[in-house]
């Protein structure tokens, strides 16, 4: 049995509160969903970052208590 889909989809907006290495999202109706991931270094950093030295002088900004 094949079953042809024809659909049209608008969005005007799109909110994406987070993305993992493993979301998927999905806008209409898929057969079949291919796997892809890309790593971008838009920063164009050349290294690891450098670690971290914890310095004394260094104030933290308190934050409010659950309420």
């Amino acid at each position: 049995m094949n079953l042809t889909v024809h659909q049209t989809i608008t969005i005007h907006t799109l909110r994406i509160e987070a993305v993992t290495n493993s979301s998927v999202l999905q806008i209409g109706s898929a057969g079949m969903i291919k796997s892809l991931s890309n790593l971008y270094n838009t920063g164009g950093f050349k290294g690891p970052v450098p670690e971290f030295e914890a310095i004394s002088s260094v104030s933290f900004v308190p934050l409010p208590g659950p309420s």
